[in-house]
């Protein structure tokens, strides 16, 4: 249960929709469920205002599964799950709602189709090779509640594809800027945006690339104030990053 859930429960309580000592058994079995394999945490939502998020890489498909339908289980949806496999979304289909989306491969079990998204995060990407790190990033955000405008291929290369949607990135609250290569995205457009960046460096590029590590470094030096920087594909930490920046200018205004 996240923050927003949190409070409508403490509502229901007040108005006498839940009683107290049901309210109490709630709270005293929600912190987490130990399934053997994982402890399932069921008040990363209200402390850190998002539910937990499944990384699915290196686990198995049963693992997954189990995973899911503790959470599912306790009333949590909008499930997502990174770094899935085709196969492992294949057999979790098969006994939870799930909505695979096979670029970033990144699943949604028990999507709410009634998600309340506010503000604007942008997502640009240097070429279409680092698509998969952006949906990642964009997914991410979009799950936890932030609209999303995607800027994919307006890399330096021909900066003018940048340029022609100037007005989007000036209206930003914040921008992921996700680039392999040398990684000089994220200056340029730390050098025209008025809102935080979100340097995401990828693995794209030829040898001499050292599998990001040549983007991580362009981006960490970078001469732009206002550019943070992320690890190496970390899409996902990008997105939720962005969305919890988002969220904060949200709630001033």
């Amino acid at each position: 249960m996240n923050k927003e859930e949190m409070l409508e429960f403490l509502r229901k309580v007040k108005n006498d929709e839940i009683s107290v000592e049901d309210a109490l058994v709630q709270l005293k079995t929600a912190p987490f469920d130990d399934i053997g394999y994982a402890k399932v945490d069921f008040h990363r939502g209200i402390r850190q205002g998002a539910n937990e998020v499944i990384y699915g890489q290196d686990k198995t498909p049963v693992q997954i599964s189990g995973i899911v339908k503790s959470m599912h289980e306790h009333g949590i949806s909008n499930i997502l799950i990174t770094r899935m496999s085709k196969e492992a979304a294949d057999f979790v289909s098969k006994n939870h709602t799930l909505e695979y989306h096979e670029i970033p491969k990144a699943g949604i079990a028990y999507k709410n189709e009634n998600i309340k998204r506010t503000g604007s995060v942008v997502i640009a990407s240097g070429g279409t090779s680092d698509m998969a790190v952006c949906e990642e990033a964009a997914l991410t955000a979009e799950i936890l509640g932030s609209n999303v405008t995607r800027l994919y291929d307006v890399g330096v290369a021909g900066i003018h594809r940048l340029l022609a949607h100037s007005e989007t990135i000036m209206k930003a609250r914040v921008i992921v800027a996700v680039a392999g290569m040398e990684g000089a995205l994220a200056s340029v457009i730390g050098g025209l945006a008025d809102c935080p960046v979100i340097a995401v460096p990828t693995s794209v590029g030829y040898g001499a690339n050292f599998g990001g590590l040549s983007a991580l470094l362009s981006m960490l030096n970078s001469c732009a104030s206002g550019v943070s920087v992320v690890n190496i594909d970390n899409g996902f930490g990008a997105g939720y990053l962005a969305n919890m920046i988002n969220k904060m200018e949200s709630a001033e205004e």
